[in-house]
């Protein structure tokens, strides 16, 4: 008889997933043989559960990740190359985030750099972390048209409130003195403070030169090089690999 309003406070303070596993015990006669505590141990997993999920989607969700289903646990499905298992088992720890460590992503075409990034991203989201991904170009796109209508200061605040920034694709296109500017600015409120995540065609050793002005890019690499994970990937593009594959199969079905 107490069940209706119990549950309508619990609806109340948004516990709606223990009242669903409450009324599931209610329909299972072996529930009923456990003791209490036990009953409502299983109740507040219930709850728990749900909101870790809950959180986990509006983390994923406001991350915006290009690859949504990247995850570390598939690298070498996904064709990710070069990369030792055990550094992949430290870095989904994320500790490099907590410590305020950067990780630089190098390697050809179709390597899987976004992929890895993103499976980085996926991994911080998993711990809690907020995330947000950007593609290089792009990002410097929007840069510029904040310093256009005045959302300047606030989207760079908002950006430092991220724990991981990955930057994916840096190096596409010629670096300007905006875009440095705009870089420089980002990173130097990142700095051992928040970490950020960089992908790039390029080697680490040539974004000095892609950066072009000397002192600048003294400053950004500064910020950013020598407190990071350094990962090169190799192999063919997957993308090559793929269509290859495609091909051999559209020409086994017509012979």
């Amino acid at each position: 008889m107490l069940q209706t309003p119990t549950i309508n406070k619990l609806n109340e303070l948004k516990m709606n997933a223990m009242v669903h596993a409450w009324q599931d015990q209610q329909k299972d006669a072996h529930v009923a043989e456990l003791s209490f505590d036990d009953r409502f141990a299983m109740l507040v997993d219930a709850e728990y559960l749900a909101r870790d999920n809950k959180r986990l989607s509006r983390l994923l969700k406001n991350a915006s990740l290009r690859i949504q289903q990247a995850c570390l646990e598939d690298l070498r499905d996904a064709g990710v190359r070069g990369i030792d298992q055990a550094v992949v088992r430290q870095l989904a720890g994320c500790m490099w985030v907590k410590e305020h460590l950067n990780v630089l992503i190098s390697g050809p075409t179709g390597a899987g750099k976004s992929y890895l990034s993103c499976a980085l991203g996926q991994a911080a989201c998993r711990n809690g972390l907020r995330v947000a991904y950007r593609r290089a170009p792009r990002f410097f796109s929007e840069l510029q048209l904040a310093r256009a209508d005045g959302s300047y200061p606030a989207l760079l605040a908002k950006l430092q409130k991220h724990d991981v920034l990955i930057l994916d694709d840096l190096g596409v296109g010629t670096c300007n003195d905006v875009n440095r500017q705009d870089l420089l600015e980002v990173l130097d409120d990142r700095y051992m403070q928040k970490s950020t995540i960089v992908s790039s065609q390029l080697p680490v050793a040539k974004w000095h030169e892609w950066l072009g002005e000397a002192t600048l890019a003294d400053a950004l690499l500064d910020r950013l090089v020598h407190n990071a994970h350094k990962l090169t990937l190799i192999g063919e593009s997957v993308r090559k690999e793929e269509g290859k594959k495609k091909r051999q199969n559209v020409e086994q079905v017509v012979q």
